[in-house]
Order: C-alpha cells, then sequence, then structure tokens
C-alpha cells in the first residue's frame, strides 16, 4: 500500500467544506457553481473511488472487489484518497462531495487529515423531486446514446 501520507504548508488557512445530500439533490450542480464563482476545488469521494479502481493497482482491485460485493470501502482508505487528491490540486479551498456518509468516516477524516470543516452544506430536497431528477438523468442518458447527435443534450 503507498504511503500517502503528506500535509499542507505550515500557517496556511486550509478550507474544507463538507457537501452532503441525497442522489439527485443538486450537489454536483451547485459544487460546480461554487467551483466557478469562489475557486474551490471540488472532491467527489465516489468519483475518487472510481477512479481508483480504473487505476489498476492493488489496491484499485480491493476496491472493485469490496464494491462488487457490495461491502463498503474502509474510512481510511477514503480519506487517504481524498487527502492524495487535496494535496495534488494546489489549492486551498476544497468542497467535499458524499462525504462523510457516516460517524466512522467522520472520525477516519479527523485521524487522517485533521482540517476542521467550515461548515457543511447541507442540500435538502424532497423525495420526489430526487426520483424525477435521476430518472431525467437517466432519460437524457438513453437519449444520448440512442441519438449521440442530438446537441442540446
Amino acid at each position: 500500500q503507498k504511503d500517502w501520507s503528506g500535509s499542507f504548508p505550515s500557517g496556511k488557512k486550509i478550507t474544507v467544506v463538507f457537501v452532503i445530500g441525497g442522489p439527485g439533490s443538486g450537489k454536483g450542480t451547485q459544487c460546480a457553481k461554487i467551483v466557478s464563482h469562489f475557486g474551490f476545488t471540488h472532491l467527489s469521494a465516489g468519483d475518487l473511488l472510481r477512479e481508483e479502481v480504473k487505476s489498476d493497482t492493488e489496491q484499485g482491485t480491493m476496491i472493485k472487489n469490496l464494491m462488487h460485493e457490495g461491502k463498503l470501502v474502509p474510512s481510511e482508505i477514503i480519506v487517504r484518497l481524498l487527502l492524495k487528491a487535496m494535496l495534488a490540486s494546489g489549492n486551498d479551498k476544497f468542497l467535499i462531495d458524499g462525504f462523510p456518509r457516516n460517524e466512522e468516516n467522520r472520525e477516519a477524516y479527523e485521524k487522517i487529515i485533521k482540517i476542521e470543516p467550515e461548515f457543511v452544506l447541507l442540500i435538502d430536497c424532497s423525495r420526489e423531486e430526487m426520483e424525477r431528477r435521476i430518472l431525467h438523468r437517466n432519460q437524457v442518458l438513453c437519449l444520448s446514446f440512442l441519438r449521440p447527435n442530438l446537441s442540446h443534450f
């Protein structure tokens, strides 16, 4: 296993915002606006896990197997992927999307990254609206595969 330990330059203020909400609640949309207007780096725990799976490393294979079996990826692995991405970004402002999902995630974050979040941005959206958005996403995705020349999608 790689040693992904590292730290930010001392004395540099690092801003972290946790962004949580249900699937289809608009986390990605709002994060994109915040990135555009305020220069944050948007990190999605799920995207980082999927990227690691594609990396064809020993850890990527282990994550793939856990996901395939429907098991949770250990919090420490997720947090180390977040830290690696944060350090690689060169930025000092981060939106961490879809994390933490539980108390164990939060504890691992505090133990490894040790940066208290400025706040938690909760995107509150009704279940009906989330379902509508997810279904619309799937329809758009299906249409784009069926008709790849539809430029307005």
